[in-house]
């Protein structure tokens, strides 16, 4: 195998100090708080937070454009190492690339999330007075395997909206969502790269692998099922039955708590049209909105728990 000439060698040295560098100075960016108007008038708070949008706006196309040169610097200095066939050296490059990748989208997310709230109007945006109690509880951290065998830690989703959706394929309330109405997966599906997590809990006794997946693979569900079979997270959220479903916001609070709808098998119950209540709160986080409805009494089958 031949070894990479040292002039490519030194430049991917320099390369990988300067993803580092880069992924500093913006988190350090991201750290720093926006300006804020001394007065107290709303004009005032307006124009400083239009002046703190921009200065954001700024940073994003700047963290934009260095991170897409840094990539085409390391594609052709892995494009070099191939042609040496230096093997090693370019898997390196690939998994610099890869890793550089993760960061940049974290921290696009990151500043896009507050660039909308900078820009969010000032009438729209949460009273002062507002506290953490009256938005809910907060959501339990838990860590959970999928019935495919992924994991997934409610803790990694902070930033984001997350979906959880209580599961059991053998209640008809479900395989009506599923076969009929299609209301979860088309759901998911609507707000999927919106920063949304969509996830179904299975909490039922006597569940198995097998059933879960092949119901996984018939659906083409785009989102995992948990395995709780132990029940341990059902009880810690309250789930009552299936589907209960609960909406977390981006700073990991329950902001909603209930039925997907007003309509038990399709049929509506509560007057004034059907209305899917987890909808109608996602969308309302998305546009910078407190949740108007947070609770409903959820409707389906019992959640089959274990004896204690």
């Amino acid at each position: 195998m031949k070894r990479i000439g040292t002039p490519v060698g030194t430049l991917l040295a320099i390369l990988a100090l300067t993803s580092i560098a880069l992924g500093r100075q913006e988190e350090k960016k991201q750290s720093e708080p926006p300006a804020r108007g001394e007065g107290p008038a709303v004009q005032r708070q307006a124009v400083d937070q239009g002046r703190a949008a921009e200065r954001l706006q700024q940073q994003l196309n700047e963290l934009r454009t260095n991170h897409q040169s840094l990539i085409d610097q390391l594609k052709t200095i892995h494009a070099a190492a191939l042609k040496e066939k230096a093997a090693e050296t370019a898997k390196q490059i690939e998994a610099l690339i890869r890793k550089r990748q993760e960061i940049y989208q974290d921290q696009v997310r990151r500043l896009e999330q507050e660039l909308q709230r900078l820009r969010r109007p000032t009438r729209e945006r949460p009273p002062r007075g507002e506290t953490n109690a009256t938005r809910g509880r907060q959501a339990p951290h838990f860590e959970l395997d999928s019935f495919d065998g992924r994991t997934f830690k409610l803790a990694e989703q902070k930033g984001r909206i997350v979906v959880l959706e209580w599961f059991n394929a053998g209640c008809p309330y479900v395989q009506y969502h599923y076969d009929k109405a299609r209301t979860m997966v088309e759901l998911a599906k609507k707000y999927k790269g919106k920063d949304v997590v969509w996830v179904a809990v299975n909490s039922t006794i006597g569940t198995t692998v097998e059933a879960n997946r092949e119901f996984a693979k018939k659906y083409n569900l785009p989102y995992p099922i948990l395995d709780d079979r132990s029940g341990t997270v059902g009880r810690l959220y309250g789930a009552r039955a299936t589907p209960h479903m609960f909406v977390i916001d981006q700073d990991g609070y329950i902001v909603y708590d209930g039925a997907i709808d007003n309509a038990p098998l399709g049929k509506e119950q509560t007057g004034g049209g059907k209305t899917n209540y987890v909808d109608k709160a996602v969308a309302e986080l998305l546009a910078g909105q407190k949740v108007s409805l947070p609770n409903t009494p959820p409707y389906g089958c019992a959640i089959q728990y274990p004896s204690r």
